[in-house]
């Protein structure tokens, strides 16, 4: 990667990006071109800026930026009606096209009596059809920017046509590579690495920012930390792939290492609060209530009305059990931003909490509707109908969330456990297999296995299964009901076929670690073996 080379792209990306309004890619290149440290002090001359288009009315779009900055998006494209250039032509769609989709959030909340109500599905941008109109005619005369065909592919996806959508993308990608916006449509609209691999891509630097992202999204975490711990390298200062590493060994469950990564990046960035809602996650998980609340009085300062605000003052209030406090935090998010995919989760959780769980099911389903790929909502749609004792529709999510998410033993065990219910244990026996395969690190499986096993009258794989596992409570140091049943099995087991030396020291664990009536029998176990030796240690006289 030549350094100067990817230091002037994103020094004039992010110059020609904020100059059409598209701030958050904008950021996003000046963040790298920081992340890429000091420039050498032998470095030449930064490259000039781009010249203007010939014939740009620079007077109007002046005004018309202005206008823009402060979201009057329909005096914006009205300043621009008879400016030509494509920068030009751009904000004047651009600015028609976030009018359309100011209108249709206003409307979607009018029609909504709350968020409880289904979200009307006939509310549409109005604005897409005449930006669509008018775009295909230039696209046929090939006289579109890379800008434009990005903008034209978001108006067909959100027109169903998304095929046509996905080939628009990676035009615009061929001609401005550094369109961060663009990389972000074109993984939303790919399932699977296979659809990945089919991409015409440009060969660009920006390529491995894209395939790092895509792993994240995905689930596979562990080549994102390989991609991204790359990318450090080049970007040894960026706070963006920092958070994206934490992100990531969140994702793999890995917290400590997680919290770490976020610590260091709030040390580097102390007044951020993208990607501190996941943080607060961590907290929440690791029942840290002293840190949760000050990154929540912190956020609080910094931006009341962020919807990651929101979200992280919900964490605080659900770990501390208040659960309707909570739930208001996360409907406060989700009129701020009603596609915040955390938000409608989280709350979704906070609502089987206080047992309601219709409303709950409402926010996965929301949740789901906005990411396919969100295994967490599935999972927990999975679980909200086990509880309603709906076997059959929880099988279907929780087929859902083990597709996305093959490598977690939760959902294997989740699945397996909907396949018992339904007395299906074959099936059950092989999801539970491939969860103790996957680091179970609950120990569920073991434990479940060697349970269906005993009812399938294969005692040997059982004695197996609960070796295994108390094995495993061992080297925890873990006492417990399970490691009772244990002990217990295998004494019964070894008894029962004459290896009465590896029976009798589970007898003896289970004196001290039994209920009484674990050890009565224990002890009855214990005589019953010892008359048995005595009298073989007789006839051998």
């Amino acid at each position: 990667m030549e350094i100067e080379r990817v230091r002037a792209e994103l020094r004039q990306a992010v110059r020609e990006l904020s100059e059409r309004g598209l701030y958050s890619s904008s950021k996003w290149c000046a963040e790298q071109l920081v992340g890429l440290g000091c420039p050498a002090a032998t470095a030449g001359p930064s490259a000039p800026p781009a010249p203007a288009d010939d014939g740009e009315a620079t007077d109007a779009l002046l005004l018309a930026r202005c206008y823009f900055q402060m979201r009057e998006y329909l005096r914006a494209a009205h300043a621009l009606e008879e400016a030509p250039g494509h920068t030009a032509r751009f904000l004047r769609l651009y600015a028609l096209y976030l009018a359309g989709e100011r209108r249709k959030d206003d409307q979607t909340l009018e029609e909504s009596a709350s968020l409880a109500d289904s979200c009307p599905a006939h509310v549409a941008n109005q604005q897409l059809k005449p930006i669509d109109a008018e775009l295909r005619g230039l696209h046929e005369r090939d006289a579109l920017d890379g800008y434009a065909l990005y903008l034209y592919a978001i108006v067909l996806k959100q027109l169903q046509r998304p095929a046509h959508a996905v080939d628009l993308l990676c035009a615009a990608l061929h001609k401005e590579p550094t369109l961060w916006a663009a990389w972000l449509e074109l993984a939303a609209a790919c399932a699977d690495r296979d659809a990945i691999a089919r991409l015409a891509l440009p060969e660009h630097w920006m390529k491995h920012f894209f395939y790092a992202h895509v792993c994240l999204e995905l689930q596979q975490n562990s080549e994102a930390v390989t991609l991204y711990e790359g990318l450090a390298t080049e970007f040894p200062a960026s706070t963006y792939i920092l958070a994206q590493l934490a992100t990531a060994h969140y994702q793999l469950r890995e917290f400590d290492e997680a919290q770490v990564r976020f610590e260091e990046l709030l040390r580097a960035d102390p007044y951020r609060l993208d990607n501190i809602d996941t943080y607060s996650n961590i907290l929440y998980v690791k029942e840290s209530k002293r840190a949760l609340s000050c990154v929540a009085h912190n956020a609080v300062s910094l931006d009341k009305y962020r919807p990651e605000t929101c979200c992280i003052i919900g964490n605080y209030y659900s770990l501390r059990a208040e659960h309707e406090k909570a739930v208001v935090h996360f409907q406060r998010a989700l009129r701020l931003d009603r596609s915040y995919l955390s938000a409608w989760t989280l709350m979704g959780h906070e609502y089987v909490e206080l047992k309601n769980t219709g409303a709950a099911i409402h926010a996965y389903r929301q949740a789901v509707q906005i990411s396919p790929r969100d295994y967490r909502a599935w999972y927990a749609l999975g679980q909200t109908y086990e509880i309603l004792q709906m076997p059959f529709y929880a099988l279907f999510y929780y087929r859902k969330a083990t597709a996305l998410r093959p490598y977690d033993a939760r959902m294997w065990c989740a699945l397996a456990g909907c396949y018992r219910l339904l007395n299906r244990k074959a099936e059950a026996i092989r999801c539970y297999e491939r969860a103790e395969s996957n680091d179970d690190r609950e120990g569920i499986a073991l434990q479940e296995l060697a349970r269906l096993h005993r009812e399938s009258g294969n005692d040997a794989h059982a004695a197996a299964c609960y070796a295994r596992n108390l094995a495993r409570r061992d080297a925890q140091q873990l006492e417990g009901a399970d490691t009772v049943e244990a002990l217990k099995f295998l004494a019964e087991h070894c008894k029962s076929i004459g290896e009465l030396d590896k029976a009798q020291p589970f007898c003896a664990r289970l004196l001290d670690c039994g209920g009484p009536q674990d050890v009565e029998e224990a002890k009855a176990m214990l005589r019953e073996m010892r008359s048995a030796m005595s009298r073989a240690n007789c006839s051998l006289r």
